[in-house]
């Protein structure tokens, strides 16, 4: 059962002991010749009530929080940084059934977003946006082919990460540009074989994704598409980072 459903549950619980309590025990509890001490259960029910819809509210249409477990999005994310992703950038959907009520934006390509793995929908992937749907991409020589046209490639040199990111120490960095001129950084290993993909078509409803550490990312190349209704939002933003300890440099970047 997942977190979401969990706080859906408690809050929805608590609500209505609450309102109960307000509508039919605590009137009786007036009336009664003698004082009535008030259950302990209604006591926490109408204090964790308000709590527990604030979060709510805050983690399903807001802001919610997620930790990067994984280096597959080196050297734009590393393994202990805490994200802050937007839940309204592509719509206002319900909790738990993820139904879109309220269309606000749509993905771009580049876009970091956090989704629901396809092939197990109880973990969450972080992974950037390189297809949309309708486009045809390709991957060849560690080249992504949109529509037919490379995206643009520079080499910035050797890349020396700090800490976790120490692991990749020695990949080539390299700057790479969307067409819409959406700019960041990746890592290529040349040490790694790498896996060419031929041209592929995204389905209507479905969104291409790749991880910036081109060589090390489990990503569409080998499980196939994300369908919209897994996204959950727009990563825009690290607030702490925690990885043996806190990393103050990782604190306040935001996401390219």
């Amino acid at each position: 059962m997942s977190f979401e459903l969990i706080l859906v549950i408690v809050t929805a619980v608590t609500g209505v002991i609450a309102y109960v309590d307000r509508l039919v025990w605590r009137p009786k509890r007036e009336k009664a010749l003698a004082t009535e001490k008030e259950p302990i259960l209604i006591e926490y029910a109408r204090s964790l009530f308000p709590v527990f819809l604030v979060v709510l509210i805050l983690r399903s249409f807001v802001i919610e929080p997620f930790r990067i477990p994984s280096g597959s999005m080196y050297p734009t994310l590393e393994i202990g940084d805490f994200i802050a992703v937007s839940k309204f950038s592509y719509g206002i959907k319900l909790p738990v059934t993820q139904t879109k009520i309220i269309p606000v934006g749509e993905p771009e390509r580049g876009d970091v977003v956090v989704f629901s793995y396809p092939k197990d929908p109880e973990v969450d992937y972080i992974k950037r946006i390189v297809g949309l749907p309708g486009d045809k991409i390709s991957y060849i020589g560690r080249i992504v082919f949109v529509n037919d046209k490379p995206i643009g490639q520079q080499v910035k040199g050797v890349y020396l990460g700090n800490d976790s990111g120490a692991v990749m120490n020695g990949a080539d960095l390299v700057s790479e540009t969307m067409d819409n001129d959406h700019r960041y950084d990746i890592l290529l290993d040349m040490d790694k074989i790498s896996r060419d993909m031929d041209t592929i078509t995204v389905p209507e409803g479905h969104y291409f994704v790749m991880g910036d550490n081109r060589d090390h990312s489990n990503d569409s190349r080998f499980w196939g598409f994300v369908p919209e209704r897994n996204l959950k939002g727009k990563a825009f933003g690290i607030w702490m980072n925690w990885d043996n300890g806190i990393h103050l440099n990782r604190l306040g970047k935001g996401i390219e």
